[in-house]
């Protein structure tokens, strides 16, 4: 028995591209840190909001690549000549990738209280009609 996908349903020609996305996303190695909402500001727009506590802006960064947001964090070691009884916040870095749809356009980026905001804006495509004539063979 044939498995059936995206690439491979008669009904959803040229999806092979969403397919490899998806296949992609799911590999991406996202383990859970740092926790983060996406949450509905609008009709058309969203906001990811990530915890970085401990995290200053310059340890921050975020890019769109292949149509994935990207954010990465890295903090330096500034733990030379502190002595630490128990160390439980622990400097780690992360990536976390976000997948993006055609016409979701990245707004602005803030942070607030080890909160960093990134504001993402979807145009709503025209509804179009073509009219397809039919060539006489």
């Amino acid at each position: 028995m044939t498995k059936l996908t995206l690439s491979t349903h008669p009904f959803l020609l040229g999806f092979d591209e969403l397919e490899r996305l998806v296949e992609r996303t799911a590999k991406s190695g996202n383990d859970g840190y740092p926790p983060y909402n996406i949450e509905q500001t609008s009709e058309t727009s969203f906001r990811i909001t990530l915890a970085v506590a401990g995290f200053a802006e310059d340890d921050l960064s975020i890019t769109l690549e292949d149509r994935q947001l990207v954010v990465r964090g890295r903090q330096g070691d500034d733990v030379q000549g502190r002595v630490f009884l128990h160390r439980g916040i622990a400097a780690r870095q992360f990536q976390r990738a976000f997948v993006l749809a055609d016409g979701v356009e990245i707004g602005e980026a803030s942070m607030e209280n080890g909160l960093l905001h990134v504001d993402l804006s979807r145009s709503v495509p025209e509804s179009v009609v073509h009219q397809i004539k039919i060539k006489k063979g």
